[in-house]
């Protein structure tokens, strides 16, 4: 019987050592000293756990859009990730990648969970593709800063920019994105299974990065701006003014 009060009073306040939980006891109506608790405490084994001090969160307002903008194709590539659901109610994951410049969807792909091998496959995959950016914003959130990500950025040089906690507003290229992929695509779709969710995400990206039009790329698809961007003496597009924006005769809209 005092066994199992002690047993409950450890697991109600498991900060409490032992010479609290005598006094819990006595409050209680136990006639009992702190001697025979204390041998009772050592053979059932009850412990204070360690204390367990939280990491300090890395990042700072530097890394913002506002401090460290983009001034190229491929200059920065911001991430993050997006929560959703199937149907059923099961949890699932989008992963999605962003270059800040010409505002192209680079990777969207949907998984039950991802784990850094799943995020270092897709950036490899990009990297082959494109080459690697300078740098990539993100959050300061557990799924970006995990060793194995960053130590596989180290070795393509990438530089890790991470804003400043709870500040989503530092990375406002791809919290601009994700409103309008949960607006145009997320909540405009049910989502019976993960391939098929995967395979609608795919014909989404291609849509968005080949016909939708943004008004800061003066109404241009991030496509079209991309192509122009690849020519030469174009570093500059997004500073130029207005007209220098405009398609060129010609060029697929």
């Amino acid at each position: 019987m005092l066994v199992d009060n002690m047993t409950r009073l450890v697991q109600e306040n498991p900060r409490s050592g032992c010479r609290m939980i005598t006094a819990m006891l006595q409050a209680e109506g136990w006639r009992i000293n702190y001697k025979r608790v204390h041998r009772l405490w050592k053979l059932e084994g009850f412990k204070v756990p360690r204390r367990v001090r939280k990491k300090r969160a890395i990042g700072d307002s530097s890394n913002a859009c506002d401090k460290r903008s983009s001034v190229a194709m491929n200059d920065v590539w911001t991430w993050d990730f997006i929560h959703d659901r199937l149907v059923d109610g099961r949890a699932m994951k989008c992963f999605v990648v962003v270059d800040e410049f010409t505002r192209e969807c680079l990777a969207f792909d949907m998984r039950r969970s991802f784990k850094s091998k799943d995020v270092i496959d897709t950036l490899s995959k990009l990297i082959g593709e494109r080459g690697a950016p300078k740098r990539i914003r993100s959050d300061n959130g557990s799924e970006f800063v995990a060793k194995k990500i960053t130590k596989w950025l180290d070795t393509f040089g990438v530089e890790s920019l991470y804003i400043a906690p709870g500040s989503p507003w530092q990375n406002r290229y791809i919290e601009s994105f994700n409103s309008r992929l949960r607006d145009e695509f997320l909540e405009m779709n049910y989502f019976y299974t993960v391939k098929e969710a995967r395979h609608l995400a795919a014909t989404w990206k291609e849509k968005y990065n080949t016909k939708r039009p943004r008004s800061s790329l003066n109404y241009q698809s991030p496509q079209t701006f991309a192509e122009r961007c690849r020519a030469p003496g174009s570093t500059s597009l997004r500073s130029a003014p207005p007209e220098a924006l405009q398609p060129t005769p010609g060029a697929q809209q």
